[in-house]
């Protein structure tokens, strides 16, 4: 069994074809950002706090729009999981419920909102939109999270556009005949198990916040902005009606070079300054990237590829595994660090740069 989250990528390298895991994997342009986000992480120090009595254990859990988590640790909505293993969306879904955390679904699942939700049981779960050109679809498919249980919707706002990923160019990926995206109405052409970048041109092109501003009025979700690293960008997702926002580049798979979401995280919390939750991704491989994060204001992180190649090597028990590393991983640094709760996770636990 691997010791921690790096460890799984080269073993869902070996179960993967190189199209697959090529996409998954890669990263847009020459992946800077990719490698940054990670790479971000290790250029924080930690400054501990002694004699703080955390040696019998920590309370890690946290709530995220008000459902509570075991941690502040968040499954990504990642797109066709079917492809990775197949049981897909439903695994991963019944690893995080069974570990208390909140697994967030993908319009592009390969599974339905309605099936993940029976996996999941009682989980918290919160269903990601991508938003259609057709109005009727958006509306349709929130109608259906809602009676469905989850309980909140996540609005990716950094696609479309497609990035220029160059893994999958060489080895290109398409979606498995045998393997829809039932959670798009079956009355829309993506029904027909289309290729990444033909998915993406069913999309709104002309996203705005206007449209932001109507969703959160128009559905009884809360509305979660993710793509956000601009502290202009958060303080106008409040303003048009958002919850929270989620700190993410996709995962250096959008636009190359641009900022490593720990590295635009404080000045996205300074703009949001409590009014919402924020959340980030990218990048997090440790339980001390966990701390980092919640030191510099994060509400939970999201992990995307670590859980999807626990997916790929060994189904529920592989994405379980990766979960529940970082879970441990997490509790420990916040004991190392004098951190009774994740409440105890502050600024000052950051070393001032030099």
């Amino acid at each position: 069994m691997p010791t921690n989250l790096h460890a799984w990528e080269p073993l869902a390298e070996q179960a993967l074809d190189a199209a697959t895991f090529g996409y998954i994997a890669g990263g847009a342009g020459d992946e800077r950002t990719l490698r940054d986000n990670s790479a971000a992480f290790g250029r924080l120090r930690l400054v501990p706090r002694m004699l703080r009595g955390t040696a019998g254990g920590v309370d890690a859990s946290t709530t995220v729009l008000g459902a509570e988590l075991a941690s502040p640790i968040m499954v990504a909505p990642f797109a066709y999981q079917g492809a990775f293993h197949p049981d897909g969306e439903a695994a991963t879904a019944a690893a995080a419920a069974a570990l208390g955390l909140c697994m967030c679904l993908s319009t592009l699942a390969n599974t339905s909102m309605e099936d993940v939700a029976a996996a999941s049981g009682g989980g918290v779960r919160w269903f990601q939109l991508y938003p259609m050109a057709d109005q009727a679809l958006n509306d349709e498919m929130i109608a259906r999270a809602e009676a469905a249980g989850y309980r909140a919707v996540i609005v990716t706002v950094d696609l479309p556009p497609y990035g220029v990923r160059e893994r999958e160019l060489h080895h290109p990926f398409a979606l498995p005949a045998d393997l829809g995206l039932p959670c798009i109405p079956e009355k829309s052409a993506a029904a027909g198990s289309p290729t990444p970048v033909q998915t993406t041109e069913m999309m709104k092109l002309d996203l705005d916040w206007s449209d932001i501003a109507a969703w959160a009025s128009r559905w009884n979700l809360p509305l979660v902005v993710k793509g956000v690293l601009s502290p202009e960008d958060a303080a106008l997702a409040l303003e048009h009606g958002a919850r929270g926002v989620i700190v993410s580049n996709h995962g250096g798979r959008q636009l190359d070079t641009t900022i490593a979401t720990i590295d635009a995280l404080p000045r996205v919390c300074a703009a949001v300054a409590d009014r919402a939750e924020v959340f980030l991704d990218g990048g997090v491989r440790r339980g001390t990237d966990v701390v980092k994060a919640l030191a510099l204001g994060a509400r939970a992180v999201l992990i995307g590829r670590p859980a999807a190649y626990g997916l790929a090597v060994a189904g529920r028990d592989g994405a379980s595994a990766v979960l529940a590393q970082l879970i441990s991983e997490t509790e420990n640094a916040l004991a190392l660090c004098g951190c009774r709760t994740v409440a105890e996770a502050c600024s000052a636990l950051i070393a001032p740069e030099t």
